[in-house]
């Protein structure tokens, strides 16, 4: 995945997680992976996704994959919206 495309990705798992009130640990069973596995994505490690995995962290929170990579500040979850600060700095003017 592109860069800014993978930011933006780990940026909205990390809000989703956080926007539920789950550990780290509680949001990985939930999705059907293993813990220390999304740790490792969280963290950035883990840069190259398979769908399947995608497919699995989104579905586990009532999400479609796709929601995990639209652009902006925001994904609905569950009726709520969790907020997701970009990673681009801005420069002043």
């Amino acid at each position: 995945m592109e860069t800014e495309t993978v930011q933006r990705l780990l940026g909205r798992l990390k809000a989703l997680r956080i926007e539920s009130g789950l550990t780290q640990e509680e949001f990985a069973e939930k999705s059907g992976i293993s813990y220390k596995y999304y740790q490792a994505v969280e963290a950035g490690r883990k840069r190259d996704l398979r769908l399947s995995t995608l497919d699995r962290l989104a579905n586990g929170h009532g999400l479609e994959p796709w929601q995990l990579l639209l652009p902006g500040g925001s994904a609905n979850i569950g009726g709520k919206s969790a907020k997701v600060r970009s990673s681009r700095r801005k420069t002043g003017t």
